[in-house]
């Protein structure tokens, strides 16, 4: 691991951590006392833009939340190519496949920008679902999150082209990351990672943002992408 750990959070600085947990809906039914008291037995670790927080192959021994930041989930071929499967931003939880069936990281986390992660180790995370039942139902509720994203991909791969696969992440990574001015590329995300994303190469990815920008969907500056034609970004994928 790249990252640098933090004390245990003091009572003065976990209001910037409950605020975010109240925020995911994995922790948000707990209720603010149990959130508070969360944020406080939990680690804190920073990591520098480019660093891994865990390595696929890892033991998946502890669940994350992104305070703030953003990473991406990678994942890495026998042959040694890399896909990335999906970023992460504010309030994201990751790790919880690997911390309910104890098997080995399925993926690897990267730092796409400098992050500041909150996490909780197996042990807290059964001893919350024995405290809190209904905790239970929200890690299914997660994977079912997981599943269901995996099936959409799958089916945009198989019905979408590439043009209309760009549309749909480019409006999705604005609004998944807070992007009020759709700006995207400025966080990190190389036109590399834009085609993993969607199963393509970046010289066919960097077409399409060529074709998208000369029609007036998007603006080109440089590594920062300006959604311009929201509404007519989304019918290329909705009526391709």
């Amino acid at each position: 691991m790249d990252g640098v750990t933090a004390p245990q959070p003091s009572s003065r600085d976990i209001q910037p951590i409950v605020e975010v947990l109240a925020e995911t809906p994995l922790f948000r039914m707990l209720g603010d006392k149990s959130i508070a008291a969360t944020a406080l037995t939990g680690l804190v670790r920073r990591y520098r833009a480019g660093h891994f927080v865990f390595h696929q192959g890892d033991p998946g021994d502890r669940l994350y939340v992104v305070i703030d930041g953003l990473v991406k989930v990678v994942f890495a071929t026998e042959h040694g190519e890399e896909i990335v499967l999906n970023t992460l931003g504010r309030a994201a939880t990751f790790g919880e496949t690997a911390l309910l069936d104890r098997a080995p990281r399925s993926a690897s986390i990267v730092a796409v920008e400098p992050t500041r992660l909150f996490s909780l180790s197996r042990a807290q995370i059964i001893g919350l679902m024995r405290e809190h039942p209904a905790l239970i139902d929200e890690f299914l509720h997660a994977l079912g999150r997981l599943v269901r994203g995996l099936t959409e991909r799958a089916a945009d791969s198989a019905f979408l082209d590439l043009t209309g696969r760009l549309a749909k992440l480019l409006l999705q990574l604005a609004s998944k990351h807070g992007e009020s001015n759709g700006a995207v590329l400025d966080r990190g995300l190389t036109q590399s990672d834009l085609a993993a994303l969607i199963g393509g190469s970046r010289p066919a990815v960097n077409r399409a943002l060529q074709r998208l920008d000369s029609r007036g969907f998007i603006a080109m500056k440089g590594r920062t992408i300006v959604l311009r034609d929201t509404t007519g970004l989304r019918r290329l994928y909705d009526h391709p």
